[in-house]
């Protein structure tokens, strides 16, 4: 895998010796430490306070002592698959999540109390809800949207983020009516009598984006709803606060459109961007990056290109991942895949003949074997030992393709937190294969390497609520789903939070592990999450975030 190229923008630290009652390394050896000295950004020791204070007489730094007491220092978190721009927007709509609603006609009054406050014409946006959370079970359905507006688009986000529901009047305007056909990749949902219900998936949502907005095609869901430049800038500000607090010093953008691109280099102009952000664009733009000769990492330590983004079917959540043979929860519903598999195929041996790290998203067994394949074809097309090829989620990969993503070095990249969120509602869509969900144990006995991410906005960036999850597999209502088996140690969560996670972004060689040479990015935390019981994880407070060295939030 080709190496970053680092411009790295310069870095004023003062030299530091930062001592806490204990530093988790996660190094080669998962060493332990109780001081580190870090200077212009990086780590020039870790070991015990007199180790660290020779070898900055050594280098004839007078450093600065920092004593964070009884607190435990951790490697930042690196959270490989997030949507930042897409979470920093969900922050500024309504949130009609279960803490805030748990029926059709309290999401109803939470939009209608938001569009009252709003000037006439702007569209009203909520997100969150999650049907099977709901009181009726069901999606809300356009016509319960009317009772907020007619004059106006209405748009109920669900969840999972690939699709929701919109109220009439935005049908109307797009030209949808109940003849209109569904596209490649999405849905127009119909009632028993052909009627639209309102509720649409992946690829029918770029009715949302406008004359001027993103289009991806069937490439992807687009979730790329266009605010102005300013505003977006202030979304992105409002989610790298959060990212911070959650003691997440670099992300992996996972559909990265002109419109995240944008944002994020006038960010970095700016002298806005606090965290690291490897970007992977959509695969609608391959051809694209192809003729700008984008073929390997690219950029600089804050802001680089990593590789090329694909979706392999739809979503768990929202019940559109491909099932074949229906959902045990409605046999009517089967999902849809983003391309055949032959033409996804093509796409990904093109990729991979340029070099290109692919990341497809892949949830169920059908569209997993789709994506093993491809990269197995293209593999023996062009052999290349470390090309880490990616499976986003990979929430139900079979044995045997577990077997076949450990010979070909293929990268899972797992979601505790939806586990967390609706793992019980997993398994009443597809039945007792569904306390499967996220096999983490069963990577690890594969020896297939884990990484753990939050998929923001799907979840929020809390990385030691995923910790914990992957440790315990117990959900938000208190069931754990599932064998014992499926489970992982703490130690093993930590790392695929930290180092495995900047393996997947090809990163390992300046982030993820506290050793010397490394980026100073770290998270204090308020205990120590390998000694306290599985399930006080997430009472554990991220205290304070250091990124180059430097604090860039405390609690």
């Amino acid at each position: 895998m080709r190496k970053l190229t680092a411009f790295d923008r310069p870095v004023q630290t003062a030299p530091r010796i930062l001592t806490a009652r204990r530093i988790h390394t996660v190094d080669a050896a998962d060493t332990t430490a109780t001081a580190m000295l870090a200077d212009r950004g990086r780590i020039l020791a870790i070991g015990t306070l007199a180790e660290c204070e020779a070898a900055a007489a050594r280098a004839g730094l007078a450093a600065e002592r920092v004593d964070l007491g009884d607190a435990v220092i951790v490697p930042g978190f690196v959270d490989a698959h997030a949507h930042p721009l897409m979470y920093g927007q969900m922050m500024t709509w309504v949130d009609c999540g279960p803490a805030k609603a748990g029926s059709i006609p309290e999401i109803v009054a939470l939009l209608a109390a938001a569009a009252a406050d709003l000037p006439a014409g702007r569209p009203v946006r909520g997100y969150g809800y999650e049907q099977r959370n709901l009181a009726e079970k069901r999606h809300p359905s356009r016509f319960e949207l009317d009772e907020v507006a007619t004059d106006r688009e209405v748009y109920l986000m669900n969840a999972s983020g690939h699709g929701g529901v919109v109220n009439s009047v935005t049908l109307e305007r797009a030209g949808v009516d109940r003849d209109t056909p569904n596209p490649d990749g999405g849905e127009f949902f119909r009632d028993a009598d052909g009627e639209l219900t309102g509720e649409l998936s992946d690829a029918a949502c770029n009715i949302l984006t406008g004359v001027h907005g993103v289009k991806v095609g069937h490439h992807g869901p687009n979730f790329h709803l266009a605010d102005e430049p300013e505003e977006h800038l202030r979304q992105l500000d409002l989610a790298t606060q959060r990212f911070l607090a959650g003691g997440v010093t670099a992300i992996g953008d996972a559909q990265v459109s002109r419109r995240e691109f944008d944002m994020y280099l006038r960010l970095a102009e700016a002298g806005r961007l606090d965290l690291r952000v490897s970007m992977y664009l959509l695969s609608h733009l391959l051809d694209d990056a192809l003729e700008m000769g984008l073929v390997g990492q690219f950029g600089n330590a804050h802001l680089s290109f990593a590789g090329i983004k694909f979706y392999a079917d739809g979503t768990l959540g929202g019940w559109t991942a491909y099932f074949p043979d229906g959902y045990v929860g409605d046999p009517c519903r089967t999902g849809q895949l983003y391309h055949e598999p032959a033409a996804y195929a093509e796409l990904i041996r093109k990729a991979h003949a340029a070099g290109l790290q692919t990341v497809t998203h892949a949830q169920s067994p059908t569209a997993i074997e789709m994506v093993v394949s491809a990269i197995e074809a293209a593999l023996v097309e062009r052999p290349e030992a470390d090309a880490r090829h990616r499976i986003e989620h990979c929430g139900l990969p079979t044995p045997e393709q577990i077997q076949r993503m450990a010979a070909a070095g293929i990268r899972p990249v797992n979601q505790p937190q939806h586990y967390f969120n609706w793992g019980e509602g997993v398994e009443e869509a597809i039945g007792t294969p569904g306390e499967r969900f996220n096999p983490l144990g069963e990577f690890v006995a594969a020896g297939v390497p884990v990484t753990i991410s939050s998929d923001a906005p799907v979840a929020d960036p809390i990385p030691l609520e995923a910790i914990q999850t992957a440790v315990t597999r117990v959900t938000r209502r208190g069931h754990r789903l599932g064998p014992d088996d499926l489970r992982i140690t703490a130690a093993a969560a930590l790392r695929a939070h930290t180092y495995e996670g900047a393996v997947s972004l090809g990163r390992e060689d300046d982030l993820g592990s506290l050793e010397a040479g490394k980026h100073a990015d770290f998270a204090v935390l308020s205990d120590d999450p390998l000694a306290v019981d599985p399930e006080d994880i997430t009472q554990i407070t991220v205290l304070e975030t250091w990124v180059d060295g430097e604090r860039r939030h405390r609690a």
